[in-house]
């Protein structure tokens, strides 16, 4: 036990300390021990098809999972784990159908997913809208110097004149800075000014002090300006007092009068108003307004920020709410497998709304040449890996590039783009053929050589890709022993169907796909019949995936809850288990981040790592433990559990609230205890269970908790420190132990393994 990462609670822990050591070590090893290892390991605690309750068996079993235990695998392997509800759905309609559905999102009604996802009406715009009606910081940069057009009225007009505004704010403070450092010249006269009594400077300082009085402090201090201050009886307001009156002022004016009054603001005025609000009067502002005006208020606060946090959002709204929990899990994988960068460019998150709508998802479950394809031709991987900027050494642009310079010797230009190997390398090693898929470097350059020309067409205005034969190099190229003849963009097509066809190929996709959902290292069988099924159907994905279902290995006994969760799998898993309300992402953003897992984070190619070593430490587990308690105790702003029966008669989870007798919430006497309410907690959070050691643990620090002030107090103090949120009412005692043994349980090893 590290006793850094625990310096970081915000509470003392004196009392408690050991016990929560006890039930991190159980999470610890838990978590990097798989049962194979002799760890104990639980089964559901559900009925199997013979109708015997199962009891916890103490090490590996081998053999197949059969009952409620092979759907408890399906629905934590397929999605990103299972609801309230979920289990006993699938063992209606039977494992095999449910399976064939997931394999045919477009079937399976997504009536509430796309409620919410309404709210981010921008997230259906083409990129060349996106950066005209929500403009990136090139964008601006381009209106400021008359090269870009200024919309003449309306919203987007107040939209650029703020960003404009802010850009040079931001020169000018930059350039106050710049010269408030550099130090004044002393001239001998100075000099000797400088040398001057210091009693007598010091007498001069007091004197104008006392004469100026107590009136030039205030006036100094105060938001108002001095004259008023100076008024007889003029009364001294609060520092927000001006932005409190113009906040009710904009709250009593209906929602499109409310967003019309800020952008008619002068700039500086409506950052002055904007900045200081608290989260509760943004809240407050923005209450009522639909998703539009939302958009259009955010964008006049900061357009590229919009885009980010509306990108994450639309993201984890996916992956919590969709019943199509199979595409979204494969879109995950695929968003991985071809990863790209957020934050590469200005552009980067404006290419990734179409990027993953219009080139991951909707082929997540297709054709891997398809998909290859298009990522091939889309603008954000272009960008991402440079080959945009690649161009033949000996092609026409070249050539005009080098005899510009021969008649310009002496001008001061940047040298001529040259080729670009990244992508082409990346394209063998990370898309296709895998590290060890008998490439070589000469075979990259070539590869290198086949790409020129495949560019992105005006890049800061939103363009899409496109071919410019002046910067492909000309010639045969021969790639891996096969030849590709001069054939302009054709030759990249040639090239992209000869790599999705490799047995390297079929043998490194499948092995990534068994890792992800059979084990860190599975079986070469598994993967020689998955890579088979993969030649056959010619590269078909959804073929391969059921060859994985139906294949003996994913069944084994001892892969039942074997794999670690990512961090996005714990997050959103939890969220789905507790059936939280979100309306607020940013804390689960914020989570994801402390996790070390943001979304479309990942700065190298290469992804994120999906197997246990990468995610399992002390200080991941405590990070782990903290963002489940706050989840369950209701302490992050914008995320709801309902764990009062009364608190939302539609909520799938309402059971999640207690309810041993009619007065339970309200007398105490009537609260069921400890054990019993973990014992009806266990299998609607955790339905697979857990084992003696994690439930004897987990009680205990309930205990000790409890002991102190019966609520749930460890809060980190790191980006997830949360306080509770003050609009929603204080928890009943018996909800602050369900909370407390809840967020326990999230906790605990066995939910977040899969």
């Amino acid at each position: 036990m590290n006793p850094t990462n625990l310096s970081r609670w915000s509470v003392p822990m004196n009392s408690r300390m050991s016990v929560f050591k006890s039930y991190l070590t159980v999470l610890l090893c838990s978590s990097l021990c798989t049962p194979a290892t002799g760890i104990a390991q639980s089964v559901p605690a559900v009925k199997d098809d013979a109708g015997v309750r199962p009891v916890h068996r103490a090490a590996y079993q081998a053999g197949q999972l059969s009952g409620d235990a092979r759907i408890l695998h399906a629905l934590n392997r397929f999605t990103f784990g299972p609801r309230p509800g979920d289990l006993e759905a699938v063992r209606q309609i039977g494992l095999e159908t449910w399976f064939e559905r997931q394999l045919r999102p477009a079937s399976i009604d997504e009536t509430d997913l796309n409620a919410r996802l309404a709210q981010f009406p921008a997230m259906q715009w083409s990129t060349q809208d996106l950066l005209y009606r929500i403009p990136s910081n090139a964008i601006i940069r381009q209106a400021i110097a008359g090269k870009a057009p200024v919309p003449d009225k309306g919203t987007l007009h107040a939209v650029y004149e703020n960003q404009m505004y802010r850009v040079e704010e931001k020169k000018a403070e930059q350039a106050q800075q710049k010269a408030d450092a550099q130090p004044a010249p002393v001239t001998n006269a100075l000099a000797g000014a400088m040398a001057m009594d210091a009693n007598d400077a010091n007498a001069q300082a007091m004197k104008q002090q006392s004469a100026n009085g107590a009136a030039t402090a205030k006036a100094t201090d105060s938001p108002v300006s001095a004259q008023a201050a100076m008024q007889p009886g003029a009364p001294a307001p609060a520092d927000d007092s001006r932005e409190k009156s113009m906040l009710a002022d904009l709250l009593a004016l209906p929602p499109e009068q409310r967003v019309s009054k800020l952008q008619a603001m002068h700039p500086a005025d409506f950052y002055d108003f904007i900045k200081p609000l608290k989260p509760a009067q943004r809240s407050a502002l923005a209450a009522d307004l639909n998703p539009g005006l939302k958009e259009a208020l955010l964008d006049l606060e900061d357009p590229q920020r919009l885009v980010n946090d509306e990108l994450i959002a639309q993201r984890l709204t996916r992956d919590i709410y969709s019943n199509a929990q199979l595409q979204e899990v494969m879109a995950d994988f695929w968003l991985n497998h071809f990863n790209v960068f957020l934050h590469k460019n200005d552009e980067a998150p404006y290419y990734l709304v179409s990027y993953e709508r219009d080139v991951i998802r909707p082929l997540a479950l297709g054709k891997f040449e398809d998909m290859l394809e298009a990522v091939a031709h889309s603008p954000e991987m272009m960008l991402y890996l440079d080959n945009a900027s690649s161009m033949g050494p000996d092609s026409i642009a070249a050539e005009r590039a080098r005899e510009n310079a021969g008649r310009n010797p002496n001008k001061n230009k940047a040298a001529p783009d040259g080729l670009n190997e990244n992508y082409a390398r990346e394209l063998m090693e990370l898309h296709t053929l895998g590290v060890n898929g008998g490439y070589t470097q000469a075979d990259v350059t070539q590869v290198a050589r086949v790409l020129t020309g495949w560019t992105v067409d005006k890049q800061q205005r939103g363009g899409g890709f496109i071919f410019n034969p002046n910067r492909h190099e000309q010639g045969t190229k021969k790639v891996m022993g096969a030849k590709i003849k001069e054939n302009g963009e054709l030759e990249g097509e040639q090239l992209l169907h000869f790599l999705a066809t490799r047995p390297a190929t079929a043998q490194f996709l499948s092995r990534k796909l068994a890792v992800r959902f059979v084990s860190d290292d599975p079986p070469q069988a598994l993967v020689d019949r998955m890579a088979k099924t993969y030649m056959a159907s010619g590269g078909d994905i959804s073929a391969v995936m059921k060859t994985l279902f139906h294949s003996p290995e994913f069944w084994a006994v001892s892969d039942y809850q074997a794999k670690v969760k990512t961090p996005i799998e714990f997050v959103v898993s939890a969220a789905r288990a507790t059936h939280a309300d979100v309306e607020n992402f940013q804390p689960l953003a914020n989570a994801l981040r402390q996790l070390g897992m943001p979304l479309y984070g990942c700065v190298p190619p290469i992804g994120y790592n999906w197997k246990a070593a990468a995610w399992v430490s002390t200080g991941a587990l405590v990070d782990r433990m903290n963002f489940a308690l706050n989840l369950a105790a209701n302490r992050l702003p914008g995320v709801t559990v309902a764990w009062s029966a009364q608190a939302d008669n539609q909520n799938p989870a309402v059971g999640l609230a207690a309810a041993s007798a009619p007065d339970a919430e309200n007398n105490p006497r009537q609260i069921p205890g400890p054990e019993a309410e973990e014992t009806r907690l266990e299998p609607l959070l955790v339905p697979g269970g857990v084992s003696e050691a994690t439930r004897a643990a987990a009680l205990q620090q309930f205990e000790a908790q409890s002991a102190n002030d019966n609520s749930v107090v460890v809060l980190p103090v790191s980006a997830m420190t949360a306080k509770p949120n003050r609009s929603k009412p204080a928890p009943t005692p018996l909800e602050k132990q369900d909370q407390l043994l809840a967020g326990l349980l999230i906790g605990s090893p066995e939910f977040q393994r899969r």
